[in-house]
């Protein structure tokens, strides 16, 4: 009897702990990676623009982690996204510009994230601009490509014509060109005329060439980002009603705040240009840099038009935009604040398409069992040092938006302070969806170059992190360079502190908590105790690539 008594009770404690192991086992996750384009640190929770009005990114953050020092490691959109999505330094690979991923023989031989979700049983579905240049064959489906409309004509939209500025936009800043010599709100051009043709708008600029109908706010075509929003609404509504066990990894990319800074009426109403505040510019900001007006001069002339962008719009970008806003009215602070008000509405309608997509997560199954991730590729300067533009290595050049909310592991409205960059977005969601780290094709790809997140998310205040002391983004130099990983501009940003070394060997050391908006170069004309320690933490990020090429290492 006894013997009996026992094994029902052993029975029974085994079915119990079958039934509560069953209970903790969870389907794999889902994953929707969000990218926005040149979004720096203003929306709200980020401690950037204190008037910017962003309550989808606000009530995500308040429901995940947030990384408040998170950076691009590498400020231009092409290296920075194919960094990012293969795991890779830019140093590790020699992509450091422009040109094609897929033509390098390092990232071309590494698996994306897309690819390693999809061999691992994941339906990797996207639209938008997640990569700058894209390959439709690392997805299962791939919906709408990158489209940087709308954008003015001069007559009717053909492949033959070119693009326009805003014709809002006086000179010289609209000479810049349709993209980034362009700002202002949608309105009906059907009556205007620039050297007597009539305007209209189209889809694309140079890739695309579709009519883009404007009337009015009522009677118009859906501008390319509410178009991914629509998409990825209208995906996820099905993925939520799905009865299939298999997973997905969905990303969406929005273009905005990308030039050219174009968006409904109504969010630009949502800032009166009589009310903008402009960044906090000290005068003369730039007389203690080494990325000024001279050294860009000098540099441009050692750039070649090599599929990227042309001399002549590399001056324009790096040097004249700063500028040319201010030549372009007659008080020198109105250009600044039209293009800062064009910015925030730009971030205000991405902020919208951002909460149609969570709108979805938020109300279906999904919410229990879905990572979702927001970045951008890179931040943008407002005026800070003479710049308006990226590809600089100043804090609101290099600081993006991250948040992280990962069901059953982040901790919600959390906010983390060590630095970190996009170079650990991708080891992060292997570890978060069990995968091993393996994304190597061959001898020729390069292993991930980041650490997972994941202790992070489950203490924002953890020191048990297995990462690097600072973040690192690099800038480009020049093509004569283009296969010297050493003769770049580089930064280290770490918790305090920021140091810069560029090709010449110049330096740049910023105290930045006590002075966060880089105000004080404390090397420049002088040395500082702290540069020694910068360099030692540099110098093992960035072995063994460049391990005795950096100017610095040669100086006392």
């Amino acid at each position: 009897m006894k013997n009996k008594i026992f094994l029902y009770f052993f029975l029974f404690i085994i079915i119990v702990f079958i039934s509560g192991y069953n209970k903790t086992q969870k389907n794999p996750p889902n994953v929707v990676l969000i990218m926005i384009d040149d979004l720096n640190d203003y929306p709200e929770g980020f401690n950037g623009h204190p008037q910017a009005k962003t309550p989808n990114i606000k009530k995500l953050a308040s429901s995940s982690v947030s990384f408040l020092k998170a950076y691009s490691n590498d400020p231009m959109c092409g290296p920075s996204r194919a960094s990012m999505i293969t795991g890779v330094y830019p140093h590790n690979s020699s992509n450091f510009w422009q040109e094609s991923w897929i033509k390098n023989e390092v990232l071309s031989n590494t698996k994306t994230i897309m690819e390693k979700f999809k061999e691992n049983g994941y339906n990797v579905i996207g639209s938008g601009k997640i990569l700058h240049h894209n390959k439709k064959e690392i997805w299962s489906e791939f919906k709408h490509n990158a489209d940087y409309g709308p954008v003015v004509y001069k007559g009717k939209y053909e492949r033959r014509k070119k693009g326009i500025s805003h014709p809002d936009v006086p000179k010289p800043f609209r000479d810049i060109g349709q993209i980034d010599g362009s700002f202002g709100p949608l309105k009906n051009v059907s009556e205007l005329k620039v050297d007597n043709e009539q305007l209209s708008w189209a889809y694309g600029g140079s890739r695309g060439y579709k009519e883009f109908k404007y009337n009015s706010e009522e009677d118009r075509s859906l501008t390319p980002d509410e178009i991914n929003a629509q998409w990825a609404e209208n995906r996820l509504k099905q993925l939520a009603k799905s009865n299939s066990d298999k997973p997905f990894f969905l990303a969406v990319g929005f273009l905005r705040p990308h030039t050219p800074l174009v968006a409904p009426q109504k969010y630009f109403d949502m800032y009166p240009l009589e009310d903008i505040q402009l960044a906090n510019i000290l005068e003369n900001d730039k007389d203690d840099t080494y990325r000024n007006y001279d050294s860009l001069i000098e540099a441009e002339n050692d750039i070649s038009n090599s599929n990227s962008l042309t001399h002549k719009d590399l001056k324009k970008r790096w040097v004249k935009m700063f500028y040319d806003l201010k030549e372009s009215y007659k008080d020198p602070k109105e250009g600044l604040k039209r293009f800062t008000q064009a910015y925030l509405a730009c971030v205000s309608a991405v902020d919208d398409n951002i909460g149609q997509v969570m709108k979805v997560i938020d109300n279906s199954k999904l919410k229990d069992n879905t990572i979702v991730v927001l970045v951008s590729d890179h931040g943008w300067t407002m005026g800070e040092k003479d710049h308006v533009y990226k590809n600089s290595l100043w804090e609101e050049s290099t600081r993006i938006p991250m948040t992280i909310r990962a069901p059953g592991v982040s901790k919600p409205n959390s906010k983390v302070e060590h630095p970190v960059s996009l170079i650990d977005i991708y080891p992060t969601l292997l570890d978060l969806a069990g995968l091993d780290n393996k994304t190597v094709k061959n001898q020729k790809g390069k292993p991930l170059d980041g650490h997972s997140l994941k202790p992070f998310l489950e203490n924002p205040n953890t020191e048990e992190w297995n990462g690097p002391k600072g973040a690192l983004s690099v800038v480009y130099s020049s093509d004569k360079n283009k296969n010297n990983t050493a003769n770049h501009h580089y930064s280290l940003r770490t918790k305090d502190w920021r140091y810069i070394i560029y090709d010449s060997g110049n330096e740049e050391l910023y105290n930045n908590s006590s002075d966060p908006k880089e105000w004080n170069n404390l090397l420049y004309n002088k040395t500082h105790p702290k540069r020694s320690e910068m360099v030692e933490v540099l110098k093992e990020i960035t072995y063994p690539m460049v391990p005795n090429g950096l100017k610095v290492l040669n100086k006392n």
